[in-house]
């Protein structure tokens, strides 16, 4: 299960214990906004695409869609969404539960600046009911194969 590769990854650093389940469904922003009793703009989305065929992860905040001009000027490429399918074998989590942690090795990850807007954010944790409260600090030193900040979002 996902959420257990979430669980060892978070094992190393002594923060396992972060991880929270919720009885009902996150596996959407509007759904994790609810379960974990916060704004939309604090679940801390991960969106999945490829870049030269290789799959990269963008964690932005609940509330922004990527802005294509911006994703094109940043990443060089027109933006292509992974399929579900593809997220689940590319990334190493289904669709609702993705996260940049405990995932595939070679998988880059971006945090959007979108992100830096809230004292803490709520990413997936490998399942479709699971989150971990993070800040945008604690977000860059545990996403895995982070690369760095990004603007790729659209003005709200």
């Amino acid at each position: 299960m996902s959420i257990e590769r979430v669980r060892n990854y978070f094992d190393r650093f002594g923060m396992k214990d972060r991880i929270i389940e919720f009885a009902t469904s996150s596996a959407t922003v509007e759904l994790a906004a609810q379960a974990a009793g916060v704004e939309p703009g604090r679940i801390a989305k991960s969106l999945s695409f490829k870049v030269d065929e290789q799959p990269i992860l963008i964690i932005v905040a609940g509330d922004e869609k990527i802005d294509n001009s911006k994703y094109k000027h940043t990443f060089h490429a027109k933006a292509k969404m992974l399929t579900f399918d593809e997220a689940e074998a590319l990334v190493g989590h289904a669709v609702g539960g993705v996260c940049p942690f405990g995932i595939n090795d070679g998988v880059k990850v971006y945090l959007d600046e979108s992100l830096k807007r809230f004292p803490t954010v709520f990413p997936a944790a490998g399942s479709s009911n699971s989150a971990i409260e993070l800040t945008p600090e604690e977000m860059e030193k545990y996403a895995e194969n982070c690369q760095g900040w990004v603007d790729v979002c659209k003005l709200m």
